[in-house]
């Protein structure tokens, strides 16, 4: 969209860019100026003859404060061209004529700013981007290269001044559909997902609420109220504001700052060497790595390969799954070890003849725990992972419910060796200690079950770990070898099982992960 008509808008779309042309005829650059160069170059201008007709000179880079970007081009031995693009409000602010309709320059009048800011902020509410494009032709007298040079480095000095206002084009780059979905997963997930941008406010709250960033009730900042702000006041308003439009690099930091001080875990992410400051400051700096600087990564936690917001989000879940994961094997870990301590000491304090020898106990330790507790780590993730909240950073993995859960299968663990060992004493203490490393075994691969389906029934998703069934299967035939085969009975001191007494093991095994998930019925009535 163009709101005014004239040939000189596309030699300052066209000249006013850092856009470079690959061999295969491809743009290369920003994706805001390759649109540019792009529009201009389909109404039949082409870039090439534009920047031969009217070669560069000096320039003024687009500057996160100025919000504009300044190139000065020779006409000829005695005339320069500058040209310059920005935000709408900051070149109005250099502009003093207008192209008109008539294609004539004049005076700029305050009706002409009145109707050009409506059409600025209609485009806005359409969610385009608009640039404003101007340009001035200044006459050079000077004699002599060198006089020459100093003459353009004083223009470049004054350039943004007494501009002539010849249009503003609008773009737009649709949002993508997994993006939309993305910040839907966020919200589901506890995850409040926030726009810091530099485009005007209308434009960002346009895309923001096609994103679905933006809800009824949040508010919008625009980066001259955050610095009207202190720190607390900012701080007590960052919960509610899901956009923040026009802000400079500090700007960014101190909003970082405002949700981290307010016990947020912030993921910041960026690609301008102006990002790198808040990228460092946040708990997860995201770097783009498409179109990222190479400070922004340096600055970075984490390099976005794909450059996609959605990528982000299913990095989140991944997240989960591994420290969902990771709190199953401890837990698997920790509640096994414990039985095998909870069956020791109750032997020490009645006196009895320890109910596993070490040998027997070795073997648990290392084949029995270890391998089924790595298998848990590649655990699929559940279908509510991302429909959860966010874990609280300031809780640590021993949590008291998770104490409580670790307590009570120890103790389930323990008890039912105990009741094994006091079963197979009835016949001789082989048949004990056989009994109780029976049970201690089996009875690990029955409460595994009940562990990694968390507070859900054991049957939930029973067979999508290959790899846990797996293990357990090796672990199993290891241990019937190692219980069945004369010389292996003979290594461990065991003995071999009636058949009364494998039913004795199974039931006593199948008990533990039914007492294992009555716990969670209890848990949650409690």
């Amino acid at each position: 969209s163009v709101a005014a008509p004239s040939t000189r808008i596309y030699d300052v779309a066209l000249l006013c860019s850092d856009v470079k042309r690959s061999e295969s005829g491809e743009l290369i650059g920003d994706p805001t100026e390759t649109a540019l160069v792009a529009w201009a170059e389909g109404e039949g201008h082409g870039q090439r003859e534009a920047m031969e007709l009217y070669p560069r000179i000096s320039e003024i880079p687009f500057d996160s404060q100025r919000k504009l970007m300044t190139t000065l081009h020779r006409i000829d031995d005695h005339r320069v061209l500058v040209a310059t693009k920005g935000g709408f409000d900051e070149l109005m602010a250099c502009t003093t004529h207008i192209v008109g309709d008539d294609g004539t320059v004049r005076r700029i009048t305050e009706e002409d700013v009145a109707r050009l800011a409506e059409q600025n902020g209609a485009m806005a509410e359409r969610a385009l981007r608009v640039l404003a494009l101007a340009y001035a032709e200044h006459n050079v007298a000077a004699e002599g290269e060198e006089h020459y040079l100093k003459a353009i480095e004083e223009l470049t000095e004054r350039a943004e001044q007494g501009l002539t206002f010849v249009g503003m084009v609008g773009m737009i780059d649709p949002p993508r559909k997994e993006a939309m979905t993305a910040v839907a997963e966020c919200r589901a997930a506890g995850i409040k997902p926030v726009m810091i941008t530099g485009d005007h406010k209308l434009t960002a709250m346009a895309i923001a609420r096609q994103l679905g960033i933006m809800q009824e009730g949040d508010l919008v900042l625009t980066g001259s109220e955050v610095e009207s702000l202190t720190d607390e006041e900012l701080r007590k308003l960052v919960d509610r504001v899901s956009v923040y439009a026009r802000v400079a690099p500090e700007h960014k930091v101190r909003i970082v700052a405002a949700f981290a001080s307010s016990g947020n875990v912030v993921a910041m992410t960026g690609d301008g060497v102006n990002d790198a400051p808040a990228l460092k400051l946040a708990n997860i700096g995201v770097a783009m790595g498409i179109t990222g600087t190479d400070v922004a990564k340096e600055a970075s936690d984490v390099v976005l390969a794909d450059d996609n917001f959605a990528t982000i989000v299913s990095a989140v879940g991944e997240g989960r799954r591994i420290y969902d994961n990771l709190i199953k094997s401890i837990q698997f870990m920790i509640s096994t070890n414990l039985g095998e301590i909870v069956l020791l000491l109750v032997a020490v304090l009645c006196n009895w003849a320890m109910p596993l020898l070490p040998i027997q106990l070795l073997f648990i330790n290392l084949v029995c725990d270890s391998l089924p507790s790595l298998a848990l780590s590649v655990d699929p993730a559940a279908k509510d992972i991302m429909s959860r909240r966010p874990v609280d950073t300031q809780n640590g993995f021993f949590t008291r419910p998770f104490i409580r859960r670790i307590t009570l299968q120890a103790l389930i663990v323990g008890g039912a060796s105990i009741v094994a060992y006091l079963i197979g004493l009835n016949v001789s203490l082989d048949v004990a200690r056989t009994m109780t490393f029976a049970v201690m075994v089996f009875s690990q691969f029955t409460v595994i079950f009940s562990i990694r389906t968390g507070n859900k029934i054991f049957t939930t998703g029973f067979f999508p770990n290959r790899w846990l069934w797996l293990t357990i299967l090796f672990v199993v035939v290891v241990t019937m070898f190692v219980m069945l085969t004369p010389s292996m009975m003979s290594l461990f001191d065991l003995t071999a099982l009636d058949t009364q007494q494998w039913l004795a093991v199974a039931a006593l095994s199948v008990g533990v992960l039914l007492l294992s998930e009555l716990t969670k019925i209890g848990a949650k009535r409690a």
